[in-house]
């Protein structure tokens, strides 16, 4: 009977030493999120693939104002003026391509793609 309780004993532990799903950190995209980092005077990535329905968040890391200003007419989407660390949020509902620049500075672009 002992060696039968070993079995067992040692099975539970294996399972339990099995590793566990992690979430995905902020930073990581999932299928219905994304994410823009303002760094350096530029949007990393600059060009972000997401899937319908994505919701991509932008997160000024600069010590500068930055904005999130849609380049089509009617504007899209704009965030207004966002601080160091402050973050904007726009939910992609349709496909196509969604040009954007920096309002303040205007050389920085970016682009989504929503498939």
């Amino acid at each position: 009977m002992w060696p039968g309780r070993l079995v067992i004993t040692v099975s539970s532990l294996l399972t339990l030493a099995l590793p566990l799903p992690l979430p995905a950190s902020a930073g990581e995209a999932t299928p219905n999120t994304g994410a823009v980092h303002i760094e350096n005077f530029t949007f990393a990535p600059a060009t972000l693939t997401v899937k319908a329905g994505a919701r991509v968040t932008w997160i000024n890391r600069d010590d500068e104002p930055h904005t999130v200003t849609s380049a089509s007419t009617p504007r899209a989407f704009a965030s207004g003026a966002l601080d160091t660390d402050a973050a904007f949020a726009f939910t992609f509902d349709k496909p196509g391509t969604y040009p954007y620049f920096c309002a303040v500075h205007p050389h920085m672009t970016g682009v989504i793609v929503v498939k």
